[in-house]
């Protein structure tokens, strides 16, 4: 309550009073209780907003509380007082009321002092739990017996617990991501860098001789490994740009099924190479879609090279489209390999990752193929996983259709 609102409660309170003393007793006495009220009132206020101003200075809320109590019961003893003496009130009347006063105010003192000690022991619950997270503590949870202010400052002090330590979880993971990533960039850049010294040694040694033939092998090994490490320099950069937003690619309304079968042909001299059938099912009618066609083609060459390099010879990989929920496009490339366990489908997104069955999925490449597909598909508002199968693995994406807001 600020001071004009303060002024306005003495001033309507001093009217009423003397309005209904002079109703009842007449208007002499209305007129001398109005000025008396107004006479304590003022000082009651005044003494009440210094209060406030310096409550640093007095100490907890139970000194607080009872010097407000102790104030106001004594400007009313002392209006009592002067009430007996200007109204001819008896002595035995006013010693009356000023004991009921002096009653009063100390069952009030007290009451606050008990409502003082309970507001006390929430700050305190507050208190030690903020102490607590401040020091490192994330298993903490602010009870109050209260249901007031306190209680919903505990409440937001909960949630400010939950933000931090799901930011530091989320900062952790990222951690270990990044530690993860540079272990395995490191191991992905070391073999081919000790191939190329011991290469780049052998072909410039004046003290070993090599023949045509074996010169011609060792510069077509060193040629195979800087492709691979240019390969691996490509797909990170590409990677971190795509993790970072930095994107710009012109969007285009286009039809998948066509896409596909492009793509499928593409395919065929290296699959032929490898003894494996690739075949494509795009012919159903097909909604319209909006993406880039390269990145989109992109995630359908690193998809169906994936499934060929896990394909036994002889084997087949099949390529299909159809309609998705909520009017998409969702594309399946199946291939005729040993298959996903359920417990890594999840995982063969990870960046270099490595582990059961397809452990071997990065010997050839960089090993960041699926990733890259994860990433452009989140870009197109789309989504990327590897569905159940019985035989093989089933590696499905959907891209939204043309009028959905997702997409750089």
């Amino acid at each position: 309550m600020n001071g004009l609102s303060g002024v306005a409660l003495v001033a309507g309170v001093s009217l009423a009073g003397g309005l209904v003393t002079a109703a009842a007793f007449g208007a002499h006495d209305g007129v001398v209780l109005a000025g008396l009220l107004l006479a304590s009132g003022a000082p009651i206020l005044a003494l009440s907003h210094l209060l406030a101003r310096r409550r640093a200075r007095v100490g907890s809320l139970s000194r607080q509380f009872g010097l407000a109590i102790a104030l106001v019961v004594g400007l009313a003893l002392a209006s009592v007082a002067v009430v007996a003496g200007l109204m001819f009130v008896s002595t035995h009347d006013a010693v009356i009321l000023m004991l009921l006063l002096v009653s009063a105010g100390v069952l009030a003192v007290y009451s606050a002092s008990i409502l003082a000690r309970e507001v006390m022991w929430d700050i305190g619950v507050v208190r030690q739990g903020v102490a607590a997270v401040g020091q490192g503590a994330r298993d903490v949870r602010l009870e109050t017996r209260g249901q007031d202010e306190v209680a919903d400052l505990a409440a937001a002090g909960n949630r400010m617990i939950e933000q931090i330590t799901a930011r530091e979880a989320e900062r952790d993971a990222a951690e270990a991501a990044r530690r993860s990533l540079l272990a395995a960039v490191s191991h992905d850049l070391r073999t081919p860098l000790a191939s190329l010294r011991v290469l780049a040694e052998a072909l410039g040694s004046e003290e070993q001789t090599l023949d045509e033939e074996t010169r011609r092998r060792y510069l077509g090994q060193l040629a195979v490994h800087v492709g691979s490490l240019e390969g691996l320099i490509d797909d990170l950069f590409e990677l971190s740009r795509l993790e970072a937003g930095e994107i710009a690619w012109p969007m285009e309304e286009l039809r998948l099924g066509e896409l596909v079968e492009e793509t499928v042909e593409a395919m065929g001299a290296h699959a032929d190479a490898e003894d494996i059938v690739v075949v494509a099912d795009a012919g159903a009618p097909l909604p319209v879609v909006r993406g880039n066609p390269e990145k989109l083609q992109r995630v359908l060459f690193n998809l169906i090279d994936n499934a060929i390099r896990h394909t036994p010879r002889g084997g087949r990989v099949a390529v299909a489209a159809e309609p998705g929920e909520g009017g998409g496009v969702e594309i399946e490339v199946a291939d005729g390999g040993e298959g996903i366990d359920a417990a890594e489908r999840e995982q063969v997104f990870d960046p270099f990752y490595r582990g059961g069955r397809e452990s071997s999925r990065t010997r050839r490449g960089a090993g960041l193929g699926l990733t890259i597909c994860r990433a452009i598909l989140d870009a197109h508002g789309g989504t990327v996983w590897v569905a159940e199968s019985e035989r093989g693995a089933r590696v499905r994406f959907s891209v939204p259709p043309a009028g959905f807001g997702g997409g750089p």
